[in-house]
């Protein structure tokens, strides 16, 4: 990250190690003694940080009521060494040193944190002044995947790739019932079936304006570029539907079905580009915002291909279908 050069506030979450006392608790004499472990510990604790007894509530605040012992004018160490532990099976102070192999300072982690309840170091970066999560993580990934793990250590990507992820998820699920609801919907508008599979048919052909405009503007296919897509969905089947409701009452007026396709084609080719100019015109002030920028180059690409593309698609698409031949 520090070696890609426009990554800022670059940090983790592991902490440098703490101090611990460990008493190294002697279970032989211990249990001759009728000293638990808790009782052990609870003497380590009185003897240091204090020992916990209750909690006093003032206000919205909950403060600790700790003992602790006194004069602890010596190292925490020797007065645990001196202190007594008390044994709650024959009721008698027990001298520590009875009861433990000896007292050392050691260094252990502090804060341990965990994700999924499995042990976690987190390394968090932010983009710079102009540049997208999107576009920091393509360039970061491959050399961070390409890092060599130990065996136990795996590597996972959270942060607004995560989330886009999970969204998208939760996105998908309801994707195949919307999309029957608006097949259903178009096949009741019509009522038949040939037309809305033309409709349909049209649809995915936008994914090659898409694709054309996101390589064009170096821009990834992240949250925001799939819900410009899906937008567009309704953009397509809008156009087609004008199209084709034309070509339907051609052929009903005159009866002619070749002569009606290329009628109604060229008598709605005005329309529809219109309407495709004026959403591409009003979707380009969002390029220059970083949030929408993608979802603003994917319905701008998309619709400026996929129009084209309905002018030509749906007449070719009609006449296969009706079986309407052009041939002299």
């Amino acid at each position: 990250m520090r070696a890609d050069g426009n990554l800022v506030d670059i940090r983790h979450n592991w902490r440098d190690k703490g101090f611990a006392i460990n008493g190294h608790f002697d279970s032989f004499n211990a249990g001759v003694s009728g000293i638990t472990r808790s009782d052990f510990n609870d003497t380590i604790q009185y003897a240091s940080n204090g020992l916990k007894l209750g909690q006093v509530q003032q206000g919205d605040y909950t403060y600790p009521i700790k003992a602790k012992m006194s004069g602890l004018e010596d190292s925490a160490i020797n007065a645990l060494l001196n202190s007594q532990v008390w044994s709650r099976q024959q009721r008698v102070y027990v001298p520590f040193q009875q009861v433990s192999k000896g007292v050392e300072l050691v260094s252990e982690e502090v804060l341990v944190h965990r994700r999924n309840r499995l042990r976690t170091i987190t390394v968090n970066a932010d983009p710079g002044t102009n540049d997208t999560a999107g576009k920091a993580l393509t360039r970061i990934k491959p050399h961070i995947e390409a890092i060599v793990l130990p065996d136990g250590y795996q590597l996972e990507w959270g942060g607004e790739y995560e989330s886009a992820g999970e969204a998208q998820a939760a996105l998908g699920q309801g994707l195949p019932a919307g999309f029957l609801l608006m097949f259903i919907i178009s096949v009741l508008l019509f009522g038949k079936v040939r037309q809305p599979l033309i409709i349909w048919l049209i649809v995915p052909m936008a994914v090659v304006g898409v694709v054309a405009g996101l390589l064009a503007t170096d821009m990834p296919f992240g949250f925001m570029s799939l819900l410009g897509f899906l937008s567009l969905f309704g953009m397509l089947i809008k156009n087609a539907i004008v199209l084709i409701e034309e070509i339907d009452l051609q052929v009903e007026e005159t009866g002619d079905m070749r002569q009606s396709i290329i009628e109604a084609t060229l008598s709605r080719i005005r329309p529809v580009m219109l309407a495709a100019i004026t959403t591409i015109l009003g979707m380009a002030p969002l390029l220059f915002d970083r949030f929408f920028a993608d979802m603003a180059v994917t319905i701008m690409g998309g619709l400026a291909f996929a129009t084209v593309l309905t002018l030509i698609a749906v007449p070719v698409l009609y006449s296969m279908l009706f079986k309407v031949s052009f041939n002299k």
